[in-house]
């Protein structure tokens, strides 16, 4: 078979100068960036950040909110043969400095509160600078690097994801992974130099940090924005005269019971979903709210960027499919041998292509789970992501999601490890063994249950719960915590994690 040859790319650091030097790129309050603004502030901090991390190469990192820095982190890294590092700001002081250390960051730049947060937990080599003095360079006017010359396989970026045997692993995304992904986005969505997309997901996802991407990649502006209700959208939408919104399936359930002008709702062009399915009911409360808009449900994962997308025409006859493969994406559904699946058989998805990233940050053994060689059927060829999860597709080529294999969480759009919930939890000290596990709901996807044994049959219901909102995100924070005596285990002696969900279930059902 006649393999596919990958598609050109560019460094990643060029998509600031892919819009018209005098067009808006990037919107934050009154300030208007201009995609000539940008290039040069790109240049500027690429040169700060070369001589704060001491040479390219090196891993420098992020923690902060929205910010203008934030936004021009990754190209300004890029410039300066660095590796961008964005973490969560949602994260709390233990999750960021394991990040920190694994990644072997030489660079944090965040702001003092988030410094103080670290305490003794940051590792002596990585530097600390603040947000105020990077933001300072950004408009000092000063001299910057050029566009870069980096070659399409060089590591641009680590995007650390939560995995289902415990701590946040790290995801290596190369020049190629970032620009094609763009270019594959602002093609399908048809993004044009006059559309504005609202910023509302963290950039430290592949997803919220792609919106900044494919709209620069156009030629279009970007307005982030860290909200708190629903009516901060409003505003905001109407503000800066928004066409597009990328969500998650729990903010486009607070949008849609949010009261909406007829005109900021009419502004929106087109609404993309991803980080959970979207159900045929909250797309009909879409289409009502936003009935200018096009709805485009979309699946993908953090290894391969994005997998598939659903045409907006094929929305309302098959609200429940996850669509077909994405520009640069080959999408198969394969047996446990690697054949391909018949028509409506169940299997697991594998997506090949330039789309694919570099595997996971110093783990081969992890890696070698997940990125195995392409099926012999595959276009593509090389190396693919072998999903875990299964899937079916129809006989019109659409595909639908059956159901997840690991154990992980996906909550608030988030994916959540269990391990990591668990961990936390006895590291209170407060209990001996710790289940959590995710329930259907309706805002969040799923509710994260915790099932603890406490120590010598004693309670500390406030204390847990105080020491989990000290060290755990919102996102991780159990929606129930029940306490037991006893929990049932395997014949191997370990905790029977099947039994203890149903064991849960049942007794809710009671």
């Amino acid at each position: 078979m006649t393999k596919v040859e990958n598609p050109p790319s560019f460094p990643i650091d060029h998509l600031a100068l892919r819009g018209a030097a005098d067009a808006a790129a990037l919107l934050i309050g009154d300030r208007i960036t201009t995609f000539a603004d940008l290039d040069a502030a790109v240049g500027r901090l690429a040169s700060w950040l070369l001589e704060q991390a001491g040479g390219p190469g090196e891993r420098v990192a992020s923690w902060s909110a929205k910010t203008r820095l934030a936004c021009l982190m990754p190209l300004a890294a890029a410039r300066a043969g660095l590796i961008h590092v964005p973490v969560n700001p949602l994260l709390k002081g233990q999750q960021v400095a394991h990040i920190l250390a694994d990644s072997g960051a030489k660079l944090l730049v965040t702001n003092h509160s988030r410094a103080e947060m670290l305490g003794d937990a940051r590792p002596e080599n990585c530097a600390v600078r603040d947000l105020k003095v990077a933001e300072a360079v950004i408009d000092s006017g000063g001299q910057g690097l050029p566009p870069s010359i980096a070659e399409a396989g060089d590591l641009a970026a680590i995007l650390y994801t939560s995995g289902s045997t415990g701590r946040p692993k790290g995801v290596m995304l190369s020049h190629a992974n970032l620009w094609l992904g763009a270019e594959s986005v602002a093609s399908y969505l048809g993004i044009v130099p006059g559309d504005r997309a609202l910023g509302v997901l963290p950039l430290s996802f592949d997803y919220g940090q792609n919106q900044l991407f494919s709209s620069w990649y156009a030629g279009a502006a970007v307005a982030p924005l860290d909200y708190l209700t629903a009516r901060d959208v409003v505003k905001a939408v109407t503000r800066h005269r928004i066409t597009t919104i990328a969500g998650v399936p729990p903010l486009w359930v607070q949008l849609v019971e949010a009261e909406w002008p007829a005109d900021p709702a009419s502004l929106l062009k087109r609404l993309t979903n991803s980080g959970g399915a979207l159900t045929p009911s909250l797309i009909d409360a879409m289409r009502r709210t936003f009935p200018k808009a096009d709805i485009y449900p979309m699946y993908g994962l953090t290894e391969a960027f994005r997998s598939t997308f659903l045409d907006p025409a094929l929305v309302a006859d098959h609200p429940t499919s996850m669509g077909r493969a994405i520009p640069h994406a080959e999408i198969l559904v394969c047996r446990p041998d690697g054949s391909l699946a018949d028509d409506d058989e169940p299997g697991e998805l594998v997506h090949t292509g330039p789309l694919v990233a570099q595997g996971y940050w110093r783990d081969d053994e992890r890696t070698a789970q997940r990125f195995k060689p392409a099926p012999s059927t595959s276009r593509y060829g090389g190396i693919a992501v072998w999903s875990g999860d299964t899937v079916r597709r129809d006989a019109a080529g659409l595909l639908y999601f059956v159901g997840r294999d690991d154990a992980m969480i996906k909550t608030a759009g988030n994916r959540v490890s269990p391990t990591e919930v668990e961990d936390v939890a006895v590291a209170s000290g407060l209990i001996y063994e710790a289940v959590a596990f995710g329930v259907p709901d309706a805002r969040l996807g799923a509710a994260i249950i915790l099932i603890v044994r406490g120590k010598d049959g004693a309670a500390d219901e406030e204390g847990l719960a105080a020491y989990l909102r000290q060290n755990l995100p919102n996102f991780m924070q159990p929606h129930i915590i029940e306490w037991r005596s006893e929990l049932p285990r395997n014949p191997n002696g370990k905790l029977d994690r099947v039994a203890i969900s149903a064991d849960w279930g049942r007794e809710v059902a009671a």
